[in-house]
């Protein structure tokens, strides 16, 4: 089952609004900066995290749980828009 066209324009929106405000998310990261010897990949971590738990509250919205398969095409968007991600992040001031 592939995954509704308004959830993959959802989870795109998602991206593209963390990838908009990846400065405010590596200031968090930065906070865990002793923690975290890689800013970025713990930016791109917390960043992928919100992402996620946005695409679980769409079907938890609909009183629903994404399958095996929504979550595998749910991971292939991510990992296509990873280095989009990864550019915003590292195009940010420390």
């Amino acid at each position: 089952m592939a995954l509704h066209p308004s959830i993959i324009d959802f989870v795109e929106n998602l991206i593209n609004y963390y990838i908009s405000e990846a400065s405010s998310y590596k200031q968090i990261a930065q906070i865990y900066a002793d923690e975290a010897k890689d800013i970025t990949a713990a930016t791109l971590g917390i960043i992928i995290g919100c992402v996620y738990s946005g695409f679980l509250q769409t079907y938890k919205n609909q009183r629903q749980n994404p399958s095996l398969e929504d979550t595998q095409e749910f991971n292939e968007i991510v990992k296509q828009r990873a280095a989009d991600i990864r550019k915003a992040i590292l195009a940010t001031k420390s």
